[in-house]
């Protein structure tokens, strides 16, 4: 079953514009009785997209699906992950993959959403001590300033 998902970096490429307006005029049309179905095919094409406040709006969508739903959690799972990786909520985006690793630790789509996960926390964490570094050098640089300055008087 998880071969229908696609690979993690299939949200890369979000949809055409017409294309979410077809999702988007689906789920409208339906409006207070939208479907389960409905919903999830909007929020995936949200989720897609390349706006923050689309993914976000994909991800709170999901989010009820997930909570009313229970036979769609499985799903939502991947792409509460997925659409949290993209928004950079890392932390969130490894809970909602390792909890569907925890049911089907084969799935090749939730392992490579791992691996995105997991070079993307590296990346920016090599990049948040090289910061912290930088800053700290130029704390030493303009402590060791005044301090000089100091002694001179």
């Amino acid at each position: 079953m998880s071969s229908l998902l696609p690979d993690a970096a299939d949200a890369e490429s979000p949809l055409k514009p017409e294309e979410l307006q077809v999702l988007r005029s689906q789920y409208e049309k339906e409006g207070e009785f939208v479907g389960v179905q409905t919903k999830f095919n909007y929020a995936w094409g949200l989720i897609k997209s390349s706006q923050r406040d689309e993914q976000q709006e994909g991800v709170r969508l999901l989010s009820d699906i997930f909570r009313n739903a229970p036979e769609r959690r499985r799903e939502c799972l991947y792409y509460l992950g997925l659409g949290n990786f993209k928004l950079g909520n890392y932390a969130e985006a490894r809970r909602y993959n390792d909890l569907l690793l925890d049911h089907e630790p084969a799935n090749l789509q939730a392992g490579s959403l791992r691996s995105l996960i997991d070079d993307k926390v590296a990346k920016e964490g090599l990049m948040g001590v090289a910061i912290l570094s930088g800053v700290a050098i130029a704390a030493g640089v303009i402590g060791g300033m005044l301090f000089k300055g100091a002694r001179r008087r």
